[in-house]
């Protein structure tokens, strides 16, 4: 299994809110794209999330999913 890059664990938790990487890198990128500081209790809240820090990496997140991948869950599914 390939390993992420930080920049992908960056987007991937910006994204679903599961963290999978360091925290400290997380907050500093939700800042920036939010482009003002981010208090750590903010992110807490779900309404946050859901509409104002999860669709400033759904672009990148979306662009990091093959262009088949629907495919293969198909046909893995299909196969079981």
């Amino acid at each position: 299994m390939q390993k992420l890059t930080t920049e992908q664990a960056v987007v991937i938790s910006g994204y679903t809110g599961v963290l999978a990487c360091p925290f400290a890198v997380l907050h500093a990128e939700i800042e920036t794209r939010m482009g003002r500081p981010v208090w750590t209790h903010e992110l807490g809240s779900h309404e946050l999330m859901e509409t104002e820090i999860k669709p400033k990496f759904k672009t990148d997140f979306l662009a990091m999913i093959p262009a088949n991948a629907s495919m293969r869950l198909e046909e893995r599914s299909a196969a079981e």
